[in-house]
């Protein structure tokens, strides 16, 4: 509610269009790398691009979490997996967003694409944590490839690598006092 009445009408509306443009750059953007879900006739998507990732599934046995994960080591949360179509990530960027910073998400996401093709390991091993990187390495990759893709000003460290999701899901653990 507060938010709401800080924008104002304008400010809505303002925010709700720059989401919008920033939604429809990220779709062109990645569109011949990933295939987007949903478009209208024109080729337009609304606040959220859909980015079919079930092919490489299908064809590579890369999944779309795999890429989620990969996406942790360069330095971007992951976006919402599997909804509304298995299989794919929702990309949904906020008014608050730059240019600067969707530019940055498109390049992370052409890398991985690259990485795909050229060194599946390290999208199928990530996300690479500090304590793996500072232990024994072993794997076919070097720690700058796995850790710092991007040369990062700031480096996010993931606490944990892989967890079995079905398991969590299945048996919850309160961890409150």
């Amino acid at each position: 509610w507060m938010y709401i009445r800080m924008m104002g009408k304008d400010g809505l509306r303002k925010a709700s269009s720059i989401a919008i443009l920033s939604a429809n750059y990220l779709a062109k953007r990645l569109d011949s790398y990933y295939p987007v879900l949903f478009k209208d006739p024109n080729g337009l998507v609304a606040h959220e691009c859909i980015l079919d990732l079930r092919p490489l599934k299908s064809q590579l046995g890369i999944e779309v979490e795999d890429i989620a994960k990969r996406l942790m080591d360069y330095g971007f949360h992951a976006p919402t997996l599997s909804w509304p179509v298995l299989n794919t990530m929702m990309v949904e960027p906020t008014e608050s967003e730059s240019l600067d910073e969707l530019k940055r998400f498109v390049k992370a996401m052409e890398m991985i694409r690259r990485e795909i093709f050229t060194l599946p390991e390290i999208v199928k091993n990530s996300p690479h944590t500090e304590s793996e990187i500072c232990g024994q390495w072993t794997h076919p990759y070097t720690r700058e490839e796995a850790c710092f893709p991007n040369q990062p000003k700031k480096k996010f460290w993931p606490a944990v690598s892989r967890i079995d999701n079905v398991y969590g899901d299945r048996n919850l653990v309160c961890s409150c006092s």
